[in-house]
Formats: C-alpha cells, sequence, structure tokens
C-alpha cells in the first residue's frame, strides 16, 4: 500500500507540472497570439503610396518587399499556433495614422516604410530591421540643386509628420539654409508637384524617390541632390508590451534572412532601383541571430 501511494503520488506530481508546464506555454504565447489563435485572423496595416513597399495594384491586390515579408510572418505565426488556415485582414494607413492604427489594436502589424525612432517607442515597438535607407532630395534638373545648400529659398516638397521631415529641419538648420517645406500627402502628390513647378525638390527617402523618379514622365529630368541627409532604418511596427508577438514576427524575419529567401523578396521588388548597398548587405547579415 505505501509503495502504491508514493507511485501515485510521483504520478499526480508528474501530471501537476505537466498541466504547470502547458499553462506556461498557453500563458507565454502572449495577448496578440492568443487572439490570433482565437480569430484565426491577423490584421496588417499598409501604406498605399509606399510602392514598392507597399501599395495597392490595379487588381485590388496588396503587395511589396514590406507586404511581403508580412506574409513571411504570418505564414510562421500560422505554422507555431497549428492554424490550419489564417485569414488576412488590411487596413489601409497614412505616415499620420500608421502608428496610432497598430497603438490603438485596429492593426497587429504596419507593413510599410516606418522608420525605428526612440521617440516613436514611446507609442510603439518595432520588429528586426527590413530595410536600410537614407533621406534624399529629388530636385528638377533645372533647378541646379547638388546639396543641401542649394535649397537657400527653395520650396521643398515633404510629407509631414515623417522623420524625412525632422531630419531636413533640423539638417537645413545645421548648414543655415532658409527654405520654404511645403507638405504633401504622398510620394505621388509629391511627385506632381516637383513636375508641376509648384516646388523645387522632394524629400523622401532615397529609395522611395528613386521609385517615383522611374514612374515619372520624364525621368531624366529629375536628378538627386549628392548627399543623404539622415539615416533611416525601416522595421514592421508592432504593439508595445507584447514580447511573445515581438519574438514570433522576429523569428519569421530571421528565418527568411537565414534561409536566403530575402534575396529573391528583394530582386522581386527592389532590384529594378539598383543593387542593395553595403549598408543593407550588412543588415540582412547582423539580423541572422542563432536560434
Amino acid at each position: 500500500m505505501l509503495r502504491l501511494l508514493v507511485r501515485l503520488a510521483g504520478t499526480l506530481s508528474i501530471a501537476a507540472v505537466a498541466a504547470t508546464v502547458s499553462a506556461a506555454a498557453v500563458a507565454a504565447d502572449g495577448p496578440t497570439l492568443e487572439r490570433i489563435r482565437s480569430t484565426s485572423t491577423i490584421t496588417f496595416a499598409y501604406r498605399e503610396g509606399a510602392a514598392p513597399f507597399s501599395f495597392k495594384d490595379r487588381e485590388g491586390r496588396v503587395r511589396g518587399y514590406s507586404v511581403e515579408l508580412c506574409m513571411f510572418v504570418a505564414a510562421g505565426i500560422q505554422k507555431s499556433l497549428g492554424l490550419p488556415s489564417l485569414k488576412i485582414e488590411w487596413k489601409a494607413v497614412d505616415a499620420a495614422t500608421r502608428l496610432f492604427a497598430v497603438a490603438n489594436g485596429e492593426a497587429d502589424i504596419e507593413c510599410g516604410t516606418t522608420t525605428i525612432t526612440l521617440s516613436r517607442m514611446e507609442k510603439v515597438d518595432f520588429s528586426l530591421p527590413i530595410f536600410v535607407d537614407g533621406g534624399s532630395v529629388l530636385a528638377r534638373r533645372t533647378a541646379k540643386i547638388g546639396k543641401l545648400a542649394d535649397l537657400k529659398g527653395r520650396k521643398v516638397a515633404v510629407i509631414p509628420a515623417t522623420t524625412t521631415e525632422q531630419a531636413l529641419t533640423r539638417e537645413l538648420a545645421a548648414v543655415g539654409v532658409a527654405a520654404t517645406l511645403v507638405p504633401v500627402k504622398d510620394g505621388a502628390d509629391g511627385l506632381a508637384a516637383l513636375q508641376s513647378g509648384s516646388v523645387d525638390a522632394f524629400a523622401g527617402d532615397r529609395i522611395v524617390l528613386t521609385g517615383l523618379r522611374q514612374r515619372a514622365r520624364k525621368p531624366d529630368t529629375l536628378v538627386f541632390a549628392a548627399d543623404d541627409f539622415s539615416y533611416e532604418p525601416y522595421a514592421l511596427v508592432i504593439r508595445r508590451d507584447d514580447p511573445d508577438f515581438r519574438l514570433a514576427v522576429n523569428r519569421a524575419l530571421v528565418g527568411v534572412y537565414r534561409s536566403g529567401d530575402i534575396d529573391a523578396v528583394f530582386q522581386r521588388w527592389l532590384a529594378p532601383l539598383g543593387r542593395p548597398g553595403r549598408l543593407l548587405h550588412a543588415m540582412y547579415y547582423l539580423a541572422r541571430l542563432p536560434e
């Protein structure tokens, strides 16, 4: 009888430990993953006017470099949660609303061209970097703008509430240049203002400006200033205070970098704009974190 009781106690202890471990595993999923598990749905925010990173094509499909990386994240989360299917819902946002959409729970991830900054970390969190770029200035060739100092007395289009606007304001002040910043809604609006002559230049992330220049009516009439004026590390935007969801997102991204799938993603969306620079090569390499 004593031996039976000992064996029974041991069995109960093992069962209790197993139950505790199981409960801990569920708790480790965090609120976002738990909701995704219960609804089999994940919501992505995207910028309609941020091609080739995120945009809606003529058939109404949301596509782009950042969007494809978010699709890899969705597939990784679906697999880790053991879901037979995972519905993806899309929410259009712009530069002014993208952070609020994530912080307020309207979207789980923002897939666009959002730069990691310390001040933004007060409101949202970020994944590992997905791209590295710099702020630049695109101008009409006839305006003869080769450097920031040449913007003195000129009109410069810029999207408000962006790191580009902040960095450009800071750099112009540093070199003692007074220019008029003209707010535009998005890249298409900025390009239209530049080509119509209502502004002398358009400031933005170089890779985005490059794409806009290629789609312009007369690309050869538009030129870049020589130097970039900011450092722009892009990342996927996620909510704060949910480390388990951030881990799931980062684990999926690391898988893309390690496997080499990122090469095909780059070729599909960014290769027409030029070869990846040294900073981007370094970012891909450094983001291959060990498991």
